[in-house]
């Protein structure tokens, strides 16, 4: 499977579609950190080598560092979800699984390696 890769754009697309109300970018550094993270290389070996690292990476950066002007949370697990998907992965998870992962990631107290286990568990 290779690395899916994401701009800014398909951000952007994700935050008008799947954030209620449409909020304003307040943060544009967040989106560009999150585009520059999923792909991060250290001597050409990807630091996230798993769509379920990209993915928690993506969302552990976006619920920390709040890039819309409100529904920062829905956002992230919005991302998260997509990315698993356009990387080819089946998921199957519940309004609840998700609340309860965002929660975590919030909290502080789950490394991307903790975060990518739950997102592997929503992976068929």
């Amino acid at each position: 499977m290779s690395n899916l890769r994401i701009d800014l754009a398909w951000l952007l697309m994700l935050a008008e579609q799947k954030t209620p109300g449409d909020p304003q970018v307040t943060d544009w550094g967040a989106l560009v950190a999150a585009v520059a993270r999923h792909e991060a290389e250290i001597f050409d070996v990807p630091v996230y080598d798993s769509p379920q690292q990209r993915s928690a990476a993506l969302l552990q950066l976006l619920i920390h560092v709040p890039a819309l002007e409100r529904g920062n949370a829905l956002f992230a697990c919005a991302v998260a979800y997509a990315y698993l998907v356009a990387s080819g992965l089946k998921v199957v998870t519940s309004p609840e699984q998700v609340r309860d992962l965002a929660r975590l990631v919030k909290s502080g107290e789950a490394s991307v390696q903790e975060i990518a286990e739950e997102l592997r568990r929503w992976s068929l």
